[in-house]
């Protein structure tokens, strides 16, 4: 059987990103045999779809990344929240500048401005409700 060309598949990407929601599903039908799971977007199974279209012309991955993947998928999640140590810096980018958080005994340190929690100075940064320890990427 022969290979598609790197033009061949660009071309048939090119397609699929012009189709409809029915003709996707037309598409989706014929590729894995099955309608796709409901609700799914067009946009999401256009990209699907030619993911699916260059693993047919080039192939998935290899054997060595599906087995690291395997494998990190049977690895324990850590149950044990992490504990920030008082005096620690946090740091975090946010739209290209870099704000630091000071860890205090009791709060955090923020722009010279104590907090009670990471929530408020995420707030202060992105304007909008995050978890402060989600945003800064540590569980206190």
């Amino acid at each position: 059987m022969r290979r598609a060309t790197q033009e061949e598949v660009s071309r048939e990407i090119a397609t699929l990103f012009a189709l409809d929601r029915a003709a996707c599903l037309d598409r989706w039908q014929t590729a894995f045999d099955r309608q796709p799971p409901k609700h799914l977007s067009l946009a999401f199974m256009r990209q699907v779809l030619a993911h699916q279209a260059q693993v047919a012309a080039f192939g998935g991955l290899s054997a060595k990344t599906r087995r690291a993947l395997a494998s990190a998928l049977k690895e324990p999640v850590a149950t044990r929240p992490r504990v920030v140590a008082t005096g620690a810096r946090l740091v975090r980018e946010w739209n290209g500048r870099a704000h630091e958080v000071e860890v205090l005994a009791e709060g955090y340190l923020f722009r010279g401005r104590r907090f009670r929690s990471l929530s408020a100075i995420a707030r202060e940064i992105t304007g909008a409700r995050w978890s402060g320890p989600r945003f800064f990427g540590v569980e206190t």
